[in-house]
């Protein structure tokens, strides 16, 4: 059993008087119990007048305020303002957008279908206000899944994987590489070219484009785009989708494309990507281990006979086959696949 104490004070006037335990002193003013207690109502009443923030909208600068009685007023009355956006012409840095795709596209539809407020919504509140920027809606500033889902209203049937993307899952939007207003590829309208623009994100795969042997992106024979889809797909890495895994690389290594009458089966199991590192590599044939033997004896030596049974000979190998050797290849050189030789002679 709990038992409380009661401690005795004396007044001046020297009458005993008597404080329970965080309370008050019996006949006097509230202690410090009450007044906590007094403060905490306090900070739950005032809590709950306070509104519930809209989900979305939890960066500060990015709410819109428009609304459902704003209406259209044309690209004209924006013109007004935002003129360096909409009239000059291209080249001038930033302020091309006669010559951008979208108003192209409303000039073939005599300006009735996309305009300004096509992505940035009806302007009669922002004009009405005198600029209020929080009643016109900004891609710049405005949450990525709001800028995703506007651009996906005409784009959703040439993106569709977009939103399942990495890039998507990382709170990129749109805007993020593309820029309507100021783009330095007029095609994309992109921020920048590629692969500056990769780069800015995925600097570790700028570092393997340095290696001694690469595809040569820097050099702008191909681009990250050519293998990747940036918009997502339902591979891993967001490789171009195919139905043959290997078409990506075949599409430009045509030689390795078969089919062999007797097939690497690595090759069609586990794809290129299972000896070979597309972006830089210390090996000249761009392979995962800078020794070709190396590389070979991952899955062709005694010791993962268990894990790769159909790997090695039956009988053992017939040489030395350390890394100091002669390279593998030299011998087995359909490694891809052979017509003649299910050793892969030549």
């Amino acid at each position: 059993m709990r038992v409380t104490k009661a401690v005795f004070h004396m007044r001046k006037n020297d009458k005993p008087m008597t404080q329970m335990p965080g309370r008050a002193v019996l006949g006097y003013g509230p202690g410090p119990w009450a007044c906590w207690m007094l403060m905490l109502g306090a900070s739950l009443l005032c809590a709950a007048a306070l509104p519930a923030q809209a989900p979305g909208n939890s960066t500060p600068g990015t709410t819109t305020k428009q609304t459902a009685q704003a209406t259209f007023v044309g690209e004209d009355t924006c013109a007004l303002c935002h003129a360096d956006k909409v009239v000059l012409p291209y080249p001038e840095p930033g302020k091309e957008f006669v010559t951008n795709p979208h108003n192209r596209l409303a000039l073939l539809h005599g300006n009735n279908q996309v305009t300004c407020e096509s992505c940035h919504g009806p302007g009669s509140e922002h004009v009405s206000s005198g600029g209020d920027v929080k009643l016109i809606f900004n891609p710049t500033t405005a949450p990525p899944q709001k800028v995703d889902a506007m651009c996906l209203t005409c784009h959703g049937d040439v993106h569709p994987n977009f939103l399942r993307s990495p890039h998507a899952k990382a709170g990129l939007s749109c805007v993020s590489c593309h820029s309507n207003h100021a783009a330095v590829n007029h095609v994309y309208l992109l921020k920048s070219e590629q692969p500056e623009l990769c780069f800015q994100c995925h600097t570790d795969i700028k570092a393997k484009f340095a290696l001694p042997f690469h595809h040569r992106v820097d050099e702008g024979l191909i681009k990250c785009t050519d293998c990747h889809d940036q918009h997502g797909t339902l591979q891993d890495k967001q490789l171009l989708s195919t139905a043959e895994q290997n078409m990506i690389c075949t599409k430009c290594h045509m030689e390795q494309t078969g089919p062999f009458v007797y097939e690497h089966p690595v090759v069609k199991a586990e794809g290129c990507l299972s000896c070979h590192s597309p972006h830089g590599s210390p090996n000249p044939r761009l392979l995962n281990a800078a020794n070709l033997n190396s590389l070979c004896l991952q899955c062709h030596s005694a010791t993962n006979s268990t894990a790769f049974p159909n790997a090695i000979s039956p009988v053992g190998p017939a040489h030395n086959q350390m890394s100091t050797e002669v390279a593998c290849t030299n011998c087995h050189t359909q490694i891809h696949g052979s017509n003649a030789s299910d050793v892969f002679f030549n």
